[in-house]
Formats: C-alpha cells, sequence, structure tokens
C-alpha cells in the first residue's frame, strides 16, 4: 500500500470512529434478505462462500458512484441514478442468478423495496444489474458429478474423523442424519476469493493423541460438553444456547445495528460488510482445507474411543453424548471459529480498534438471554472458542487455530482489497 493510500485510509477510520443517527438502509436492508435467502438456497458453509459475492457486488454497485474504494470486481463507468437503487438491484439480481427458485420470492420483495423507497423505474438499477449479471459467473460451483461420498479412513482408524450418530433435538434446522457423510467436502478446493489457494492459510498439525494439550482439551470438552452430567454453569448453558442459531445470521445482525448505530453512510456500511463478508467465505474455504487435510476426529468419537486411543490419561466414555448434535465434517479445524475470527478482525480493521461496544442476537428459542452486549470484538469472538466446546462439539486446540486463521485471512485481505482510492 503507498502512502497516499495509508492516508486515505487513515481519513476513513478517523471518519468511523464517532458515532452518528441509526436507520437502515439499501445495504443493511439487502443484507439481511441475502442472509435469509443464502441460509434457504445453499445452507452451512457452501453459502458463506455465496455470500461473499452478493457483498462485494454490493460494494461495487456503490463505488461505481462513490469512486472511494477499489472495486472487488465490477465498476460501472458513468453510473446514473440512486446508489441506493442500484445496490439493491445488484444484491437482488445476484441472489436470483445464485437461487433462481426463489426468484418469485425475491422478485416480490424487490418490487416492494423500490416501491416504498421512491426507487421504481430509478436508473441506478440499471448499474446493479451490470454487476449482477458480471458477478454471476464467478460462483463457485460445486462439482458435477459429485465425487463419492467421504466418510473418512476406511477401516476407520484411531483419531480420524468417522461419521457420527446424531440425537433428538438440535438447532436449526435440526441435526444431519445419523453417520452421514462429509459435507460438502469439496469446499476445501474451491478456489478463493481473494487468497492464492486454500491452503494459503492451512492450520500447523494438532496436538498428538499422548499429548498434554490433547488430554487437557479432551477432558475440557468432555466435561463441559456432555448432555447430561455437565460440569457448565447454567450461565454457560445459556450462552451455548445462544449460539445454537446459525452463527453467519448472528454476526450478520451484529454488524448491521453496529452499522445503523454508528451512522457511516452506506457505501461504508457496504465495504464493511463486503470485507466481512470475502473474508468469512476464504476463512471457511481455509477451515475445509484443513479438515480435509487432517480429518480429525470430533468429541463424540473421541470420547467413546477413549480407552483405545492409546494414551492412558483419557478416560472413555461409550454413552457420552454432546450438548448439541455433531456437525458432519472433522474437527480441525473449527468453521464457526474461522468465520468468527474473520468478522471480529474484519470489524476490528475496519473501524480501527477491537474495544467498541456492540451486541449481538439469537432467534435461538431456548436461549433466555437473546441479546449480549460485549465490550469488544475479540471478547465476542473468545466467547465462540468457548462455547463451541460448551456445545462438545470441539476440541479447543480446533477452535484456537481456528480463530488465528480466519484472523489471518482477515488481514490478507483488509491490506489487498477494496483499498481507498487516492483522490
Amino acid at each position: 500500500m503507498n502512502k497516499l493510500q495509508q492516508t486515505a485510509r487513515a481519513v476513513v477510520l478517523a471518519t468511523l470512529a464517532w458515532s452518528g443517527g441509526a436507520g437502515a438502509d439499501a445495504v443493511t436492508d439487502w443484507n439481511e434478505i441475502a442472509v435469509g435467502a443464502v441460509s434457504v438456497g445453499r445452507p452451512g458453509a457452501i453459502g458463506i462462500v455465496d455470500l461473499g459475492l452478493v457483498q462485494a457486488a454490493a460494494h461495487d454497485a456503490i463505488q461505481s458512484y462513490e469512486h472511494r474504494f477499489e472495486p472487488y470486481y465490477a465498476e460501472v463507468p458513468n453510473a446514473k441514478g440512486s446508489k441506493s437503487a442500484a445496490a439493491a438491484a445488484a444484491v437482488h439480481g445476484v441472489l436470483v442468478g445464485f437461487y433462481p427458485s426463489q426468484a418469485a420470492t425475491l422478485d416480490a420483495t424487490y418490487t416492494a423495496w423500490l416501491a416504498n423507497n421512491g426507487l421504481t423505474g430509478n436508473a441506478g438499477i440499471t448499474v446493479g444489474e451490470e454487476v449482477a449479471a458480471r458477478y454471476l459467473p464467478l460462483r463457485r460451483l460445486d462439482p458435477n458429478p459429485l465425487p463419492p461420498p467421504f466418510v473418512g479412513p476406511d477401516p476407520p482408524e484411531v483419531g480420524k474423523w468417522r461419521p457420527t450418530e446424531s440425537f433428538n433435538g438440535g438447532p436449526p434446522p435440526g441435526p444431519p442424519p445419523s453417520f452421514a457423510p462429509m459435507a460438502f467436502p469439496w469446499v476445501g478446493s474451491f478456489d478463493p476469493l481473494t487468497l492464492t489457494g486454500p491452503a494459503r492459510f492451512r492450520a500447523p498439525p494438532p496436538p498428538d493423541l499422548t499429548s498434554a494439550k490433547y488430554t487437557k482439551d479432551y477432558d475440557e470438552v468432555k466435561a463441559l460438553g456432555a448432555l447430561t452430567g455437565s460440569t457448565r454453569t447454567a450461565a454457560q448453558t445459556d450462552i451455548a444456547w445462544f449460539w445454537a442459531d446459525n452463527p453467519v445470521a448472528i454476526w450478520h445482525r451484529g454488524m448491521r445495528t453496529l452499522l445503523q448505530k454508528r451512522g457511516v453512510g452506506i457505501g461504508n456500511s457496504a465495504r464493511l460488510l463486503a470485507l466481512a463478508s470475502i473474508s468469512a467465505a476464504d476463512a471457511v474455504i481455509t477451515a475445509w482445507d484443513s479438515k480435509n487435510f487432517y480429518v480429525i476426529w470430533r468429541p463424540l468419537t473421541a470420547i467413546r474411543e477413549g480407552e483405545n486411543d492409546g494414551n492412558p490419561d483419557t478416560a472413555g466414555d461409550t454413552t457420552w453424548q454432546p450438548f448439541l448434535n455433531t456437525p458432519n465434517y472433522p474437527d480441525y479445524t473449527s468453521g464457526a471459529n474461522n468465520l468468527s475470527g474473520a468478522v471480529t478482525k474484519s470489524m476490528e480493521l475496519f473501524f480501527g480498534r477491537d474495544d467498541i461496544s456492540f451486541e449481538l442476537s439469537t432467534t435461538a428459542v431456548p436461549a433466555i438471554k437473546k441479546t449480549r452486549q460485549y465490550s469488544s470484538f475479540s471478547a465476542a469472538a473468545q466467547q465462540v472458542v468457548n462455547v463451541r466446546i460448551y456445545h462438545g462439539i470441539h476440541f479447543r486446540f480446533a477452535d484456537l487455530q481456528a480463530r488465528k486463521q480466519g484472523r489471518a485471512v482477515a488481514e490478507y485481505v483488509h491490506d489487498h482489497f477494496l483499498l481507498p482510492i487516492s483522490q
């Protein structure tokens, strides 16, 4: 980054440091619509990659007018009309292109939104439609034909992932089928949105099964993450329920609320949501690369096989169950913590500081406390590290390394993409 870009970046950070008025805008409105569409159209880690492109398109549509930050891919010259209309049209166009089965619902929402905001027929719609058309070929597609289902080594190996049993209950949309194969293993081979390759930030090897670190983390998740007989406090259990909601939805709700409260303007809002979303996309690809490379077993398997792991200090329990159903992919590294590391680091870099108070909310029905306040972005990220242990679905070493990966991805993205343009 040259000195002029550094100066421009410093001005941007200074502008964002104050708190302005609240209110929804085209960017936050359509972010909420996009998160809902993605969660239906391509749920799970694979949808996070789609969402990265959706938010990048919104950013590019607005920068076709503002020319303050570099576009990710598609700037439209001589843009006319409203940038709000352009942002809405860009997001709508990408969503309909990605999820044609939702076209009727999305079209109705779009028509009503334009009418309610006095933008029906606005020239900005054409700008957004052009951005969307240029984005559609960028989508990371599933392989065709799909590869054979991956179920871990055959025969099963000690320390290696294998499909796990599911139990009653679990967060929406419910538990995976019992003994389901790995979900979308090809995500780990996707071409990232920004990185030079999916292995750019691959995790180092996890601790050996006989190590003191593994033993400590094994005992911790066995105690804190158990469905019954757990050492969790009531407060920790409520935190566990809070994060039983879709973490993508939680983080995007939080970002929307923060942006609306601080009144940073739709150009800056679009940039943060784009930076956080493309960072999250590449962080998830990074997580799946590590999952595929190491294929480490989940606590459910590890604890039930504790007497057979070669470690005399890991007492096994063949009846142990986790608090939440175990997702159907390997433990190392944690996708949720890659996501949270990427999003929180993106917010920290965007605002130029970590110690900003903000709130997150959940729609998880069993959670007693639906809204939680955090004194910093890193405090929220630390809670996600802990909560996956309360859920009984990750070892701490998988959470910590994932958060580190997500933060590294976000730093890379922030230093190389959507940079301030020297005026």
